[in-house]
């Protein structure tokens, strides 16, 4: 069965103008076009039972842009969320009327600000917007405000903590949000906890939390400082973490462990926080909170930067093994916990004791 006489032509014209993307309603059969002038509209008059024919719309329009008749190409839909599309076509699959096609386009890493308009017009979805919310070029273009406003407004019905903190990761790079936004969703992680998580993420040495400096950081700040500005790891980390900012995002991971939700928040959260001290490790660590615990004190003994610090005041003994072994958080800590469970809530969280009780007096060691 071949389309309609009038719907066939309308179709081609609409192609014939060059759109700068379509989108197929099938609920309510209708194609729309992003044209340079506004929108334009085909109400579609099926011959046949409506998925058919919307079939041979889609074919028509593959025909034109792509030369094959196929539809959406089965190659393009395995790449679809791999981020292996050409940058060059990236144009061709905003105009295929296809979901799949959409995803594949804000996937790819050459997606431009300008493209992503197009992709946005042609499908509003949280997920395309955090995808194209890791393009620098779209956070930084008109669509960049666009997509985060977007964000914000349906972070209330985001039900999977990874995905609100991924969320909150995204729409806090700089210039998306302004200040009031920003403290409006410090305010909400008071309800919702893993949003915390995105704060340290995105915001490690601005969390809009005022804490008092370590009183070790108001003693030996100026040569903390001054030994940190020599290369010397151990101090940079102390001088982060001791400074009222560094206080702030400790109180903050305080937040975070308090009550995790599940394995993602606390994995993700583990692994955040060894980046905050990646100064002191040139790879990841993958031990036990034991191993590291063992770890940290041969460290102390021969590391000439600790020992440095270490000449200032002795009481940075403790501190020193605390920045250390939280620079080697990760999987491995939890390891033990986590392995053949895939437990969540109060159930995880008792499970977690023996290992986020120790952690935690190594965090209460940097509290000032």
């Amino acid at each position: 069965m071949d389309l309609s006489p009038e719907d066939a032509l309308r179709l081609n014209v609409l192609l014939a103008n060059r759109p700068l993307a379509i989108r197929i309603k099938e609920s309510v059969m209708e194609v729309h076009g992003l044209t340079e002038e506004g929108e334009a509209c085909i109400h579609l008059k099926p011959t046949c039972r409506d998925e058919q024919y919307i079939k041979k719309v889609k074919e028509l329009i593959s025909g034109h842009v792509l030369g094959s008749p196929g539809g959406y190409p089965v190659y393009l839909q395995r790449w679809t969320r791999m981020g292996q599309m050409k940058d060059d076509s990236l144009e061709q699959l905003l105009l295929l009327g296809e979901p799949e096609a959409v995803v594949a386009a804000v996937c790819a890493p050459g997606l431009t600000d300008e493209l992503a308009r197009r992709a946005w017009w042609a499908m509003e979805d949280a997920e395309n917007a955090r995808q194209m919310l890791r393009k620098q070029a779209v956070v930084e273009g008109r669509m960049g405000r666009v997509l985060a406003e977007y964000l914000v407004e349906f972070l209330p019905f985001e039900s999977e903590p990874e995905k609100q903190i991924e969320t909150i990761r995204l729409v806090l790079q700089p210039g998306l949000l302004d200040e009031q936004e920003r403290l409006d969703l410090w305010r909400r992680a008071a309800r919702k906890p893993p949003y915390y998580v995105g704060f340290i993420a995105t915001l490690p040495d601005a969390i809009p939390d005022e804490q008092a400096a370590h009183p070790l950081w108001e003693t030996h700040q100026a040569a903390l400082g001054g030994l940190a500005d020599s290369g010397n790891a151990a101090a940079s980390a102390l001088a982060r973490v001791l400074s009222p900012a560094g206080q702030a995002w400790l109180a903050t991971v305080f937040r975070i462990f308090k009550k995790p939700s599940n394995q993602d928040v606390v994995n993700i959260s583990l692994d955040l926080i060894a980046h905050y001290f990646s100064m002191l490790r040139e790879t990841p660590a993958d031990a036990t909170l034991e191993e590291l615990e063992t770890e940290a004190q041969d460290w102390l003994a021969a590391d000439a930067g600790a020992q440095a610090v270490l000449a200032l005041d002795a009481a940075f003994e403790a501190p020193l093994i605390g920045v250390r072994l939280l620079s080697g958080m990760g999987y491995g800590v939890v390891r033990p916990v986590f392995k053949g469970t895939t437990a969540i809530g109060s159930l995880m969280r008792k499970k977690l004791a023996p290992v986020m009780e120790p952690l935690h007096r190594h965090l209460h060691v940097l509290k000032g």
